[in-house]
Formats: structure tokens, sequence, C-alpha cells
């Protein structure tokens, strides 16, 4: 998606050992006219699968998946990473290895807003390790539900993400893929 490579371009930097920063337009200040942009692409890739409902982690995630899921009219459900007190005690959980925070991580989802039957799109930020995407997929299989797509803004093609995520079995999209930052560069996949 150009829109995307072009931001990643002129305003991503890459700061070593694999490590994108976009903070400045999508994992912590949003740009919503570029989430909408990529929302609707994403939504259009998709519009195939028959989901039921978006599936994300907290919390760089929920911005690329809200506006996926108001392209296809579906409710969002973000994975928590701390469990409020507004939980019920019983709550599907998982843990995922973290690139970026450099430790492992849990993911919460309260089992009244995933469950038996559901078709889940998966939508996130990064697929770099493939860790968080399939700790997600867990929480979906845990519920019951069926995991029917994958979708993300930028993958890092050099981190094996995608060959992890294989055994899913489902489309996997992303808007833009990286094949190398090594010396500083951000080389795309065309």
């Amino acid at each position: 998606m150009r829109i995307l490579k072009d931001r990643i371009r002129n305003e991503g930097h890459n700061l070593g050992g694999g490590i994108l920063k976009v903070d400045g337009f999508i994992n912590h200040q949003v740009d919503p006219s570029l989430m909408e942009a990529c929302g609707h692409e994403l939504a259009a890739r998709f519009a195939e699968v028959r989901a039921t409902k978006i599936l994300t982690a907290e919390i760089s995630g929920i911005a690329p998946a809200v506006m996926t899921a108001r392209h296809l009219g579906l409710p969002t459900v973000y994975a928590r990473k701390h469990k409020p007190v507004t939980m019920p005690d019983q709550v599907l959980l998982t843990l995922a290895p973290s690139h970026t925070k450099g430790r492992t991580v849990e993911l919460i989802v309260s089992p009244e807003f995933l469950g038996e039957g559901e078709r889940i799109l998966i939508i996130d930020d990064f697929l770099a390790s493939g860790q968080t995407i399939l700790g997600l997929a867990r929480l979906a299989r845990i519920a019951g539900a069926t995991i029917v797509g994958i979708g993300t803004l930028v993958e890092k093609t050099f981190e094996g993400g995608r060959e992890l995520l294989k055994e899913l079995n489902v489309p996997i999209e992303s808007l833009a893929a990286i094949s190398d930052m090594s010396d500083g560069k951000i080389v795309f996949v065309d």
C-alpha cells in the first residue's frame, strides 16, 4: 500500500535490531486518515472470509483493527495485557514473547466477547516473529472460534513470522512488507 510505505520511508526510523519506529503515525500517535485508508484496504482484502469478529492485541493493533472492523461492519475485541477488575474471574489467557518489550506478555480476553462458532479475523500492526498473532490464534481456538484470516499493516519478512503462521492455513495479508533492515536500511518487498 503506497501511502503506508511512503509514511514509513519518510517518517519511520530503523533503530537497529529489527526495530522499526513508527510511533509518530501508527503506534503512539495515530494518524486517523492513514488508519482509515489501511482499514479500508484490509477490509477489501478480507471481504470474502465471512468474519464475524475482529481480534487484535492491546494497544497498537487497536487502531487498524477498529478501522477494518468499521468497513466490515463487525465488532472488535482486543486482548488485554493486564486483567482489569471489570473482567470475570475465568478468562481466556495465553502468553506470548514480545520483541519490542523484550519480555513475555499476557494476552487476556473475557470469554463473553470471544466464543464458540465465531469466525475471527486477526488484525495487528506488525507481523514480525508471529508470536503475538499466534497467541491471539490460541485464544480464539481455546474459545472454540475459527481463524479465517490475518492482516497486518507492516510485515518484517526477515523475521520469519509468516512461516510460523502457515500452520493456521488462513490467508495472510500485509500492507507493507519489509525484506531488509540491516545497515540502517528499510527495504520493501515489491
